[in-house]
């Protein structure tokens, strides 16, 4: 279980970076999942920064579980 959600946390952490760079440079790149979706159009740098919070959650969540 700890290493799922340290691979969940990996994920959300690279998706994160790859919104925000999309954002900033507006190259849209096409490898982020956030450009994806058609309901966040307009929210991109927030789901970014979402994702960022879900990522350190998840690092943290696997974190205080045993290792197993």
């Amino acid at each position: 279980m700890k290493r799922l959600l340290e691979v969940l946390g990996l994920v959300a952490l690279v998706q994160d970076v790859l919104g925000l760079v999309q954002e900033i440079t507006g190259r849209p790149h096409g490898w982020g999942l956030v450009r994806r979706l058609g309901f966040l159009d307009g929210y991109e740098i927030y789901a970014s920064a979402a994702l960022l919070v879900l990522a350190f959650a998840l690092f943290a969540a696997a974190e205080s579980r045993k290792s197993e």
